[in-house]
């Protein structure tokens, strides 16, 4: 498939040949799920339009990505892993402790985790915080106790919502998307239920309330999504009742399908994003190692064609297909220009 052919200045970024000599001519991708859609655009467009081999592009979550990453420096490892969150400091450890030193974060755009289900199936079309944690939280509040998680229904502890068995598919632990589903809607949730006060109260730490704040049902209303989108789409298919968690341009990407839900009365939307309206959005990155660039051909132009206004920017094919720009791309341009490093400033 091809998405635009691109100006002489977007291509003169790219315009270098691949001359320097090394066992393995393309770029190595691998990491989140969220991202790879957006990747493997810029990948085929990189291979199209520059003299450069189309780079190799994986899915199999951020952690998965980064600690590949982290594996090491050379030919037999990645060059750059994707992430639709920022690299953990455990990760950055485990990285120097194996000679990747030098990484570049290069921040693409913004995207937001909406709740979808079938077009077909109940009116979910509006939730808060604190219905996501009372459907799903391993523990919650109920008549003033911190009880094991009794709802069956939606309706049980909010009768506004539809009067169906719970059922909701959420990204796995390896993936990004669960990290900020958990920081900014379990842990919200459950600190408007007041349940991380009674649990506080009830002699937990702030650390362990926490912890149990996250925490999710394992009764089988709750299920982990560990592949793509794809498959959570397919579980809600087979599902009329049934809620995913989904990026916003998989959601846009299939509408015919899916119906969003609001989130604390806001729909999400490459506008609300944009705005910081909506609540459950998050940045989306790619990591470059340094090393790398100058040995594995077309790594430096990669990242520099992928942060380009005809790809990157509001008018061009990711924000097409749901990337929401950022209006900060300028100094992403510039860092990796200058190839700035994290905590470096160079």
């Amino acid at each position: 498939m091809s998405f635009v052919k691109l100006s002489a200045s977007a291509l003169a970024i790219a315009a270098v040949s691949a001359t320097t000599a090394a066992a393995r001519d393309n770029v190595q991708i691998a990491g989140s799920s969220t991202v790879l859609p957006y990747a493997s655009i810029v990948a085929e467009l990189f291979g199209e339009n520059t003299d450069f081999p189309t780079p190799v592009v994986e899915s199999g979550g951020s952690s998965a990505g980064l600690k590949r990453f982290c594996e090491g420096v050379g030919e037999n490892t990645i060059d750059v892993a994707n992430a639709s969150r920022a690299i953990r400091e455990k990760e950055i450890k485990a990285c120097a402790e194996n000679g990747v030193t030098d990484i570049m974060e290069i921040r693409i755009g913004y995207d937001g985790i909406v709740f979808a289900s079938q077009q077909t199936g109940p009116a979910f079309t509006a939730f808060e915080p604190s219905d996501i944690f009372n459907a799903l939280g391993a523990k919650v509040l109920k008549d003033g106790e911190i009880v094991d998680n009794p709802y069956n229904t939606w309706a049980e502890f909010n009768p506004e919502l539809p009067d169906v068995e719970i059922a909701s598919f959420i990204p796995g632990t390896k993936h990004g998307t669960r990290e900020v589903f958990e920081e900014k809607v379990l842990l919200i949730g459950c600190e408007e239920t007041g349940a991380m006060e009674a649990m506080i109260a009830g002699g937990m730490s702030e650390d362990d309330a926490e912890d149990a704040c996250l925490a999710v049902r394992t009764d089988g209303k709750s299920v982990d999504i560990d592949g793509d989108y794809t498959e959570t789409l397919a579980r809600i298919d087979t599902n009329p009742n049934g809620i995913g968690v989904f990026g916003l341009a998989f959601y846009e990407n299939n509408t015919d399908k899916l119906k969003v839900a609001t989130m604390s009365g806001v729909a999400p939307s490459t506008e609300t994003i944009s705005t910081g309206e909506y609540p459950v959005s998050r940045p989306l990155f790619f990591y470059v190692k340094k090393a790398h660039i100058g040995v594995i051909p077309g790594l430096k132009e990669y990242a520099q064609f992928f942060t380009h206004d005809e790809i990157a920017g509001p008018s061009g094919p990711l924000a097409n297909y749901g990337l929401v720009a950022d209006p900060e791309l300028a100094k992403t341009q510039d860092a990796i220009a200058n190839e700035v490093t994290m905590g470096s400033g160079s």
